[in-house]
């Protein structure tokens, strides 16, 4: 029986794409053993794969997510440095201890567990195959892409662009993300592993054998010096139907009127007048049909942050959570603070975006919806009322939105999903295999 180790930084949007990755291997009779935060642990054994929790000082992501976010150039340098570099060492330590228990094929991890670089203190013939599992935007360096974390896109035009980015690597390196980088140099040596020397510290991802992008080239910057290793699966979560029941309103949809459907995601919905307010007020007097889902949220949370607002859209609609695979389809217009798999959802049923994030990695999901032409970036998780809605109007009186991201849902469609990239994993621990590596 084949064996894999499965790593993930404890958070639903990280866990919840790599159990569909865990279904795949299952059902083709492998051994999955999951090493995640102890918060998933019902979600991880209902999915009937083995959960290993990580020491409780690794496991405190979940608790750094409900203090203050960080935001633009601090979310880089300390708020990685704590929610990802500081357990890194710990995790790593488990990681190699559940591979001490048992052989063991293959680890997949997703980007933010750093914790897996504690295998790269070792030759590739004494660890298994590891694939590096993007649920982010990616984040490798490449002379034809600007820095990670600054939200800056490319250039159209290639020798600007180069020399642009060239420069932006070294200032941010070396200045602007001085403290990120010490930081990584730091945790890298704490795990015995290789140091940066250097590099552009995402550039730690570079010792996967397999970079898997969980997105298609079209919503992806493109890299004329990408390695070879680097391939695209399109995103694991897909909406599906999701057996929640559409509430009666649901019938009027779509009908007489576009439908803006506005969200602040299951995490960074704790205050609802940073996005779902203005957008509300934004709306109140336009021939629209306003819908949002407060993400889990009891919906009285939101008639708090709501109190006073007037007028209101004569036509507004909320639930804590609404079938996706009925509501995408009728929606004409997302406005939400971006997240990766949200947007997703999204594009894979053509809806055009208006995203307002500025934190964590949603300043380079704004910059990639602003790059395709899916969508328009605010550039704050905090839009003024009159940014909304200047930004929903311009996306409902032009159809090229709607048209890239529709293109992007149709790449999304043929894209190889989970079954392509369990294909490429198997084939690659064949070879290792044939060559007496592992």
């Amino acid at each position: 029986m084949s064996t894999a180790v499965i790593c993930s930084m404890p958070a639903e949007g990280h866990v919840r794409p790599l159990l569909v990755v865990a279904a795949e291997l299952q059902a083709r009779g492998w051994r999955v053993r999951m090493l995640t935060g102890a918060r998933y642990a019902s979600m991880v054994r209902a999915a009937g794969v083995d959960f290993v929790p990580l020491p409780p000082e690794a496991d405190t992501l979940d608790e750094l997510g409900a203090g203050d976010r960080k935001r633009g150039r601090d979310a880089i340098n300390s708020g990685v440095e704590q929610a990802f570099f500081a357990p890194a060492p710990l995790a790593g330590q488990a990681l190699l201890a559940l591979l001490a228990e048992e052989p063991t094929d293959v680890v997949l991890h997703e980007p933010t567990f750093v914790g897996v670089q504690a295998l790269h203190r070792l030759a590739p013939a004494e660890r298994p195959f590891v694939a590096m599992c993007g649920i982010i935007p990616l984040g490798l360096s490449s002379r034809d892409t600007p820095p990670y974390g600054l939200g800056i896109t490319p250039l159209r035009r290639t020798v600007p662009n180069r020399v642009r980015n060239a420069v932006l690597t070294a200032v941010a390196t070396r200045l602007v993300l001085r403290p990120v980088h010490r930081a990584a140099d730091r945790m890298l040596a704490d795990m015995g592993a290789p140091g940066l020397r250097g590099r552009f510290f995402m550039d730690v991802l570079r010792s996967a054998d397999l970079h898997a992008q969980f997105t298609v080239p079209a919503f992806e910057f493109p890299r004329s010096d990408a390695p070879e290793s680097l391939r695209y699966y399109g995103p694991m979560t897909r909406v599906e139907r999701s057996g929640l029941e559409a509430p009666p309103w649901f019938a009027e949809l779509g009908k007489h009127r576009p439908v803006v459907h506005v969200t602040q995601g299951t995490v960074a919905n704790t205050d609802f007048t940073e996005l779902v307010r203005p957008t509300v007020e934004a709306l109140a007097d336009l021939d629209v049909d306003v819908v949002v889902t407060t993400g889990g949220r009891p919906v009285a949370a939101l008639t708090d942050d709501l109190a006073g607002l007037a007028p209101r859209p004569e036509r507004l609609h909320v639930g804590e959570f609404l079938p996706y695979d009925k509501l995408l389809p009728l929606t004409d217009v997302l406005v939400t603070n971006g997240g990766y798999g949200g947007l997703h959802h999204a594009l894979q049923h053509g809806v055009p975006i208006v995203v307002a994030g500025d934190s964590e990695d949603k300043v380079e999901t704004s910059a990639r919806v602003a790059w395709s032409g899916a969508g328009i970036r605010l550039g704050t998780s905090t839009p003024t009322v009159a940014q909304v809605r200047a930004a929903v109007q311009r996306i409902l009186g032009d159809p090229s939105y709607a048209r890239a991201s529709r293109a992007i849902g149709d790449a999304i469609a043929t894209s190889p999903g989970p079954v392509g990239f369990v294909d490429d994993v198997e084939e690659q621990v064949r070879r290792r295999q044939a060559a007496g590596v592992a």
